[in-house]
């Protein structure tokens, strides 16, 4: 699933791409794609608007047409962007009055588009935590303070704190030195700013490299993102830590696998 280094890519990217741009049609090969109005209201809602601006909340992209318009498109697991031609693989494209296609890729069909007068009243959106670039050490510290969750489970639990992802959990962890399975209220307070300041130095890593394309995620032009081959610990089972060269264990934590150093991470 991109999480937000993922998204924010794609955000930048559109943001260079097609602010100003009209849509001039849309063509719908999978109307399950589309969550909010029905397919046909989606189609005539959206032809001839022009894109104002591109924002992005947590792992959700949101073009703002006009300020009771929004199209908020949600990647889930397997959905992607392709600006460019127009692609036969499209599950949905936006045609643009240049010429140009933005196409909505999802080879599993999870993903989901709304076209809606607001985004703030989503309950997804109004359920969520502040961004890790959001909140300050100490807004960190107070937040897992006392919890007895598993610090992992913690740190992907969205209404905590939005945007970190199975991906960078696991980085953030390995690079701060902590044990995954450690209830959240056991970290001491400078083992709590190490965390922070690690979740914040992967995070804006993984912007800088355009994100980890180890599922589906592409970039708006189709490449892969150059985070993937600088992971320390993600997908790694088996293989040796970069640090102490002992091998990465694999375990579950709240339904995800997590991989770890057991001789680095305590």
């Amino acid at each position: 699933m991109p999480e937000l280094p993922e998204v924010e890519t794609i955000k930048r990217d559109l943001t260079k791409k097609i602010i100003g741009q009209k849509i001039v049609d849309i063509k719908i090969n999978k109307p399950k794609i589309i969550k909010e109005p029905s397919a046909d209201l989606f189609k005539k809602g959206i032809i001839g608007e022009k894109v104002k601006e591109v924002k992005r909340i947590a792992k959700v992209l949101i073009i703002k047409f006009r300020e009771d318009k929004f199209l908020v498109i949600h990647l889930r697991i397997s959905g992607w962007l392709l600006y460019g031609k127009e692609d036969p693989r499209a599950r949905v494209v936006f045609v643009f009055s240049g010429g140009k296609c933005l196409n909505y890729m999802d080879q599993r069909v999870l993903g989901e588009l709304k076209l809606r007068k607001s985004y703030s009243d989503l309950k997804f959106i109004k359920t969520l935590g502040p961004e890790p670039f959001d909140m300050s050490p100490e807004d960190f510290k107070k937040l897992i303070k006392g919890r007895s969750t598993k610090i992992k489970v913690l740190l992907l639990d969205q209404t905590l704190i939005a945007g970190i992802g199975n991906i960078y959990a696991q980085e953030a962890l390995f690079l701060a030195k902590i044990d995954p399975k450690r209830p959240a209220k056991s970290l001491k307070e400078s083992e709590a700013g190490r965390l922070y300041e690690k979740i914040i130095s992967i995070l804006k890593e993984a912007i800088k490299y355009k994100g980890s394309s180890v599922d589906s995620y592409r970039d708006l032009s189709g490449g892969r993102g150059g985070m993937e081959q600088r992971l320390r610990v993600y997908s790694r089972k088996g293989k040796p830590c970069p640090v102490c060269n002992k091998p990465i264990s694999k375990i579950a934590l709240g339904g995800r696998g997590t991989c770890f150093c057991p001789n680095c991470q305590r």
